[in-house]
């Protein structure tokens, strides 16, 4: 798989369209489209902002590696879970399982938040 199907399928897997990806590294579409085509190539200053806003890393994109996470993880599930292509412990998660997942961790999420405020609300008095 060359760098362009690589670029296409990160882009597809975190909801991108061509004009989104392509605004965010300051190209326009049609350059963009040329880098999916792989009849342009990028400079090495957009290879690295499309690794990050992929989430994935520059060596991925390039084709020296199969592993899609990128080195420097961004740790908000929020939006790892966005991510179509997750895994547990090589287990394919589908799309109703990420939901359940989400589902589940929202609720963590505000239950936490509640408790946090009634502690800071307990603390000004």
């Amino acid at each position: 798989m060359g760098f362009g199907e690589r670029l296409k399928r990160m882009r597809k897997t975190r909801n991108l369209s061509m004009q989104e990806l392509a605004g965010k590294i300051g190209v326009a579409k049609s350059t963009y489209a040329g880098y999916e085509a792989e009849y342009r190539q990028p400079t090495l200053e957009s290879i690295i902002i499309l690794a990050k806003e992929l989430n994935t890393s520059a060596d991925y994109l390039l084709g020296l590696t199969e592993n899609q996470s990128s080195i420097e993880t961004d740790k908000n599930a929020h939006e790892l879970l966005k991510a179509g292509d997750l895994h547990w412990d090589g287990i394919p998660l589908t799309g109703e399982d990420l939901k359940v997942i989400r589902a589940m961790i929202e609720l963590v999420a505000k239950e936490r938040s509640q408790r946090q405020q009634l502690e800071e609300k307990t603390q000004m008095k």
